[in-house]
C-alpha cells in the first residue's frame, strides 16, 4: 500500500532533514527573481500596515482644510494633501491596515467555507456533491463585483459585513478546486485501506485528505488576498465599502477622480498602493504554486533529468 502524499509538510521531518516541499520553496526563492519581488512588495505593505501609527506623520482622519487644501507633494506633505487637507501618505499607510485585514479575514471565511464544502462534496459525492456544486455554479454565474455590490447594498455597509461578504462570494472557486482534488484522492489506496479498517469519515478527511489539499488551499488563498483587496477597493470606490473618515485606498481614488487634472496625487498615490499590494500577492501566489504544486515539481524534475 502506498503512503499518503503530503504536499506541504513541516520544514523538517522527525529525522531533522528538510522536507522536499520546503526545499522546493527555498530553491524557488533562490532562483525566481519575481518571487523575491513579490515577497518584498508584500513585506512593504505589511510593514506599512503594522507600523502605521509610528511612521504616519499626521492624523489620517483629520486635516487643516483652510491651510492645506490640495497641498502639492513637498517637504511638508511627502505625497501631498487631499481636498480636506489630510495627508495622503498617512491615509495610505492606514489604508494598508484595512486592505490587509480585508484580505486575510475574507480569505479565512472563503477557506473555511470552500474547504469544508469541497471536502464534503468530493468525499460523499451523490446528492451532496450535486447540491454543493449547483450552489457554487449559481455563485459563479454572477459577476463577482455585481454580486458584491448587490449584497453590500442590501446590508448596511460596515467593515465586518465587507469582510464576510467578500469571503462568502469567494468560497465557490475554492470549493471546486478542493472537490476536484478529493475526487482523485478518494480513490487512493490509503483512503480505501482506512475505510476498510473502519476509520470514521471525519478522521479520514482530516488525517488523509486535508494534508493533501493543503497546497491548493494555500496557493488559492494567497491569490485570493489580492482579489479581496481589489474587491474592497471597488466597493469603497462606489461608496459601499469602508465609510468616511476611515482611510481606504478605493475611497481615496474615488475622492480624487474629479481632481485628476489639478491634483493627480490624490488618486494616483492610493492607486499605486493598490497595484503594489495586488502585484505582490499575485507574484507570491505564483511562486508558491511553482514550489508547492507536486505536478509542477514533477515536471521540473523530469525536465532537469532527461
Amino acid at each position: 500500500m502506498s503512503a499518503a502524499l503530503v504536499i506541504a509538510p513541516p520544514p523538517f521531518d522527525p529525522a531533522g532533514r528538510r522536507s522536499p516541499a520546503w526545499s522546493s520553496l527555498v530553491d524557488r526563492w533562490r532562483e525566481d527573481a519575481f518571487f523575491k519581488l513579490g515577497v518584498s512588495l508584500v513585506l512593504v505593505v505589511v510593514v506599512a500596515a503594522v507600523l502605521a501609527p509610528l511612521i504616519a506623520p499626521y492624523d489620517p482622519r483629520h486635516g487643516d482644510l483652510a491651510n492645506h487644501y490640495l497641498a502639492p507633494p513637498g517637504s511638508h506633505f511627502l505625497l501631498g494633501a487631499d481636498a480636506e487637507g489630510r495627508d495622503v501618505l498617512s491615509r495610505i499607510l492606514y489604508g494598508a491596515r484595512l486592505s490587509l485585514l480585508v484580505g486575510l479575514i475574507s480569505q479565512c471565511v472563503a477557506v473555511t467555507l470552500g474547504l469544508t464544502l469541497g471536502l464534503v462534496a468530493g468525499y460523499y459525492r451523490g446528492g451532496v456533491d450535486l447540491a454543493v456544486m449547483r450552489l457554487a455554479d449559481v455563485t459563479l454565474a454572477f459577476p463577482s463585483l455585481l454580486l458584491l455590490i448587490a449584497v453590500a447594498a442590501a446590508i448596511r455597509p460596515s467593515l465586518p459585513v465587507i469582510f464576510v461578504v467578500i469571503g462568502a462570494v469567494g468560497w465557490a472557486g475554492m470549493a471546486r478546486l478542493v472537490r476536484s482534488q478529493v475526487l482523485v484522492l478518494g480513490r487512493s489506496e490509503y483512503v480505501i485501506a482506512a475505510r476498510a479498517l473502519g476509520a470514521r469519515d471525519r478522521w479520514i478527511m482530516l488525517r488523509h485528505l486535508v494534508p493533501n489539499v493543503r497546497a491548493v488551499v494555500i496557493i488559492t488563498a494567497t491569490l485570493g488576498i489580492a482579489g479581496a483587496i481589489m474587491a474592497e477597493a471597488a466597493l469603497s470606490f462606489v461608496g459601499l465599502g469602508a465609510q468616511p473618515p476611515t482611510p481606504s485606498w478605493g475611497a481615496m481614488v474615488a475622492e480624487g477622480r474629479d481632481l485628476i487634472r489639478v491634483a493627480p496625487w490624490v488618486s494616483v498615490a492610493p492607486g499605486l498602493a493598490i497595484g503594489i499590494a495586488v502585484l505582490g500577492f499575485n507574484l507570491v501566489g505564483d511562486g508558491l504554486r511553482e514550489a508547492l504544486d507536486p505536478l509542477t515539481r514533477t515536471r521540473v524534475s523530469l525536465d532537469s533529468h532527461p
